[in-house]
């Protein structure tokens, strides 16, 4: 049987491949600290659990119209508002199953054989494959350590071509940490509005943000800005609701509508009753994301000072998400056979940086108990002494 060429050229996420070969070892009894996978280690606030119950015992099982339940459309857009500074109407917002979802419809519904995407590394593993899977070119920009890893508007215009589409941009970003100040976003901005390039916006970290570092987006920057802009964002990160498969996205009216036909020819709805829980979680009590904020910011303190103190490794100072981009280049091995030989070697679990498009470093993720934390850092520390 011959595959499609659009399935035999995707790279398997590495992420879920680290996280999966971690649970496994710890299946047969073996001590791992996994810094791998990008997910709360949370349960979901007690307020949203109750509301997704509630309304399986209400019998809300059934179908929703394919982009949302307008009760939750309708309170994503008051959020929006509230605050974002972008007033999407209700029929603008597209519910999906997952933020990840919203970003593979943005990409499906806008690029096609011929366009370019530009994707600044490192990046988010999946963006280049649903990039490929509409059949358009993602284009890579290597961003700087000595930037904060973060993408100038000179480098993305040096990258442009007049095939070019789409910009992607994540801020806070994942594997990165780095937070997009309002300057670096409107100079971007201001680049792709004057040869109308889209801007697919992903914020699914928006609320875990540390050092007084604020969250800006760009379709609130003006009219121009708004008309090219797709603002994705969703429920896994803030709310530790990762296994509800619940995202949105807020778009242009024509852009909105294609998504919405994609979806319904796809997935159709996301789950009924998760949407009830996601309007619980935007309506009801937010202190939740502010206590489990404060945790990853206590765990973040710690390991950034504990690489502070290792020799032959460098970070940046994350101020953003839950990851630490740790460069490990000095030690004079591939970010793949480093993240083997430290697993089978050490027991620890982190994501090699090839997956996000930097060979030069591996991904941590502090979405993990603190006691975990201590140990992988003491191990971790001591397998580099050996090298």
């Amino acid at each position: 049987m011959q595959l499609s060429s659009r399935a035999t050229s995707l790279t398997p996420s590495l992420t879920l491949s680290i996280d999966s070969k971690a649970k496994a070892m710890k299946s047969e009894g073996i001590d791992v600290c996994s810094f791998g996978a990008g997910e709360p280690d949370f349960d979901t606030p007690e307020h949203i659990k109750a509301a997704a119950m509630a309304s399986l015992e209400a019998g809300f099982t059934k179908y929703t119209p394919s982009s949302g339940i307008p009760e939750l459309r309708q309170a994503i857009a008051e959020k929006f508002l509230a605050d974002n500074g972008i007033d999407y109407k209700p029929s603008q917002i597209i519910v999906s199953n997952g933020a990840k979802h919203s970003c593979h419809n943005a990409i499906l519904a806008t690029c096609q054989p011929g366009d370019e995407v530009i994707i600044p590394a490192p990046y988010w593993l999946s963006y280049p494959e649903m990039v490929r899977l509409a059949g358009a070119d993602p284009v890579f920009v290597q961003t700087k350590e000595e930037n904060d890893w973060k993408l100038t508007a000179e480098e993305f215009e040096n990258a442009m071509t007049p095939r070019t589409k789409m910009i992607i941009l994540n801020s806070p970003g994942n594997p990165t940490g780095a937070v997009y100040s309002k300057q670096e976003l409107k100079e971007i901005a201001d680049v792709a509005a004057e040869e109308e390039i889209l801007i697919l916006s992903d914020e699914i970290y928006e609320r875990l943000l540390y050092d007084g570092a604020e969250h800006f987006s760009i379709a609130s920057f003006g009219q121009e800005y708004y008309n090219l802009t797709i603002t994705v964002n969703g429920f896994s990160k803030s709310y530790a609701m990762t296994g509800w498969r619940l995202g949105y996205l807020g778009a242009p009216d024509a852009i909105a509508r294609a998504i919405d036909s994609i979806q319904s020819h796809s997935t159709s709805n996301a789950c009924s009753f998760a949407q009830k829980g996601g309007v619980a979680a935007l309506k009801g009590d937010q202190q939740p994301v502010a206590d489990m904020r404060d945790e990853f910011n206590l765990r973040r303190e710690y390991m950034l000072e504990r690489f502070a103190k290792m020799q032959h490794v460098s970070v940046v100072r994350p101020q953003g998400a839950f990851y630490v981009l740790v460069n490990i280049s000095k030690l004079g091995l591939t970010s793949q056979n480093f993240s083997d030989r430290l697993l089978s070697k050490a027991n620890v679990a982190v994501v090699p940086g090839i997956a996000f498009g930097d060979d030069r470093t591996v991904r941590f993720s502090y979405a993990t108990s603190l006691d975990v934390i201590k140990k992988g850092m003491d191990r971790f520390e001591e397998f580099c002494r050996t090298i």
